[in-house]
């Protein structure tokens, strides 16, 4: 059977949700004091990487980077997502929110597959050409706040560009930096929390959302078109940032797709 929780209460797959994610961060911290880094363990690493295990698919979607970021999420899920949950049932809610989850992981992953493909590509012409140029390319662009001693090495090399020692120096450095990106850890909920949104500015397009910078009334539907393409732009012009723009865009699209799925055969959100 699936259950439909009142309108006016908290459904039990968001309530359980957001307990799993506050445990979860609490967990966190105190493990953290005696030296257990569970970021480590359950945060998604990039397949390529050492620290990848196939559960952190699954176990990223519940960790978060901080208490804001924690408490952002959450209140979204709350807003709207228990909106969902009681139109939809739990059942429903609770597929959609993996789907989207899931398919977050998936465009980011993709993103970044092609982001080292192009890494891999750079370090490729590097071993077959090395010179202070390319080194200082690739820095620029996959390191941009490298450290003053990186900076003065490249400027020596710039003075002996022959230098076979400085060119193996330069390699070591361009796949050390790649390993770096490769165990940068991506936490967080944001991609089913995207979807949330998406499926929120479908199912109710009209609805009249407050903003609070600025304080002005928008439709849910525009209100998500604009929030989606926002994180287009960012995913492009901001790709070194600290945000998957891209996970939250997959969230959004895997969302969309699942809505149409069970669409295809009515006019009826539900």
């Amino acid at each position: 059977m699936n259950y439909r929780p009142a309108m006016n209460s908290i459904p039990p797959v968001v309530k359980n949700l957001i307990i799993i994610n506050v445990l979860l961060l609490v967990a966190t911290f105190v493990l953290q004091n005696a030296g257990i880094d569970l970021v480590e363990h359950l945060a998604m690493y990039y397949p390529g990487s050492e620290n990848f295990r196939l559960h952190q698919v699954i176990t990223h979607m519940f960790m978060h980077g901080g208490i804001w970021h924690l408490f952002f999420n959450m209140f979204a899920l709350y807003m709207f997502g228990r909106v969902l949950e009681s139109v939809w049932g739990s059942q429903r809610f609770l597929v959609y929110y993996f789907v989207t989850g899931l398919g977050a992981i998936v465009l980011h992953n993709f993103v970044n597959y092609l982001e080292f493909n192009s890494i891999q590509n750079a370090i490729e012409a590097f071993r077959n050409t090395p010179s202070p140029e390319l080194l200082d390319q690739y820095v620029s662009k996959n390191l941009p706040q490298a450290s003053a001693q990186v900076r003065d090495f490249i400027n020596t090399w710039y003075d002996d560009p022959s230098s076979s020692a400085y060119a193996a120096e330069g390699l070591t450095l361009m796949e050390r930096v790649k390993e770096l990106k490769m165990d940068i850890p991506t936490v967080g909920a944001s991609g089913a929390v995207f979807g949330v949104l998406l499926a929120f500015g479908m199912l109710f397009p009209n609805t009249q959302l407050m903003l609070l910078f600025p304080p002005i009334p928008i439709k849910a539907k525009y209100f998500v078109i604009g929030y989606g393409l926002i994180e287009l732009y960012l995913g492009f012009s901001k790709p070194g940032s600290n945000i998957a723009h891209f996970a939250h865009l997959g969230g959004m699209l895997f969302g969309y797709l699942l809505i149409k799925y069970w669409n295809r055969k009515t006019t009826h959100f539900y």
